[in-house]
């Protein structure tokens, strides 16, 4: 049973890695596409800096198990405030394209964004509780 439970960790750590890794290189590949996604969406630009280098730092610490269960954690708390900010953004009736992937995904918001972030939080959670 804990190797079964290891190997799930192992596959929802690499995932949820993968993930925020490449969320965060095509938001950097996008370049000055990026900028204006994040304005968009009203992301301060010193956030929208920070944000792609965030996400491949965690997104690596997470899919190689470096220093864990604190990279899963740190996932999981960036992506609840993706979710709570797409929300709100729902909420107020705004829909500009989400940016979560660069020029991958010019899809207006909807709750397919708030849905596919709940998915990935469960990778986060899975990975930090079998960390």
């Amino acid at each position: 049973m804990v190797f079964a439970t290891s190997y799930v960790a192992n596959v929802a750590g690499v995932t949820l890695g993968v993930l925020f890794m490449i969320a965060g290189i095509a938001k950097i590949g996008a370049g000055e596409r990026w900028w204006v996604q994040a304005a968009d969406l009203g992301v301060p630009r010193p956030v929208a800096a920070a944000v792609p280098w965030l996400e491949i730092a965690i997104g690596t610490t997470v899919a190689f198990r470096v220093a864990m269960p604190l990279p899963a954690i740190a996932a999981v708390v960036l992506l609840l405030a993706f979710t709570v900010f797409i929300v709100v953004r729902l909420r107020d009736g705004e829909r500009p394209p989400c940016a979560c992937f660069g020029v991958w995904s010019a899809a207006p918001l909807s709750g397919w964004h708030v849905a596919r972030n709940v998915c990935m939080v469960a990778l986060g959670v899975v990975t930090f509780v079998a960390a």
